[in-house]
């Protein structure tokens, strides 16, 4: 196979939490009265909100406000889980068995926190497929900064031309693109993403695994 490592986002790819992410936003600004009607929902795919605040506040944004609110979505978030139990797709582990198999190196790179990403991989038992596993809540930049991406390699110990990266958002797909990598994008028909930076588009992980049989 071409690729010796392949790098999976987490929201969108691994688990279908996109719609949850929305619903929740919607509920914690609505309770707070502050509108975001002024932006989309690929505005806050794959990215994080510590750096979004600025665009949701306008002329209103405060830093000291800002963080204030961040520890409340945090709080919010906490108290409000996503049933990540019902959520994984249902070809997850048929490519990473496969991926294993041909002896590829697998990380997980995610603007998730790392402890909604550890439930993910603790609830499906997914945690000896990742040789690297990142938050970009760890990390001095996020998606559409290519650090995650970089980072990950690194710890992988392989180039970046030997990497493909799967992601769906047009931050993560950035990300993957200014780190050098391939980057196949999993098709968006509900948020209005876009992902035209992508090197190729697949509709499902199946799809890509079959797609990675004729490397």
């Amino acid at each position: 196979m071409k690729f010796k490592a392949v790098i999976f986002d987490m929201d969108g790819v691994l688990v279908d939490t996109e719609r949850y992410y929305l619903q929740r936003r919607e509920e914690f600004f609505g309770s707070h009265d502050i509108s975001i009607a002024h932006l989309t929902p690929s505005d806050f795919i794959g990215g994080n909100m510590r750096e979004i605040w600025p665009r949701i506040l306008g002329e209103k944004f405060n830093p000291r406000e800002a963080v204030q609110l961040q520890k409340e979505y945090e709080y919010y978030k906490a108290t409000h889980p996503m049933p990540y139990a019902d959520l994984l797709y249902p070809d997850v582990t048929e490519i990473l068995d496969y991926l294993k198999e041909q002896q590829t190196k697998i990380a997980l790179a995610s603007s998730s926190s790392m402890n909604d990403i550890q439930q993910v991989l603790s609830i499906h038992r997914l945690q000896p497929y990742f040789e690297v596993v990142l938050s970009g809540n760890d990390l001095k930049e996020t998606k559409p900064n290519p650090e995650i991406y970089l980072s990950a390699m690194q710890k992988l110990q392989v180039k970046a031309t030997d990497s493909l990266v799967i992601e769906d958002s047009e931050k993560g797909i950035s990300a993957g693109k200014a780190a050098g990598a391939t980057v196949w994008a999993i098709k968006d028909y509900r948020f209005g993403m876009n992902q035209e930076k992508a090197d190729q588009f697949v509709d499902s992980l199946t799809s890509a695994k079959n797609l990675l049989t004729t490397y």
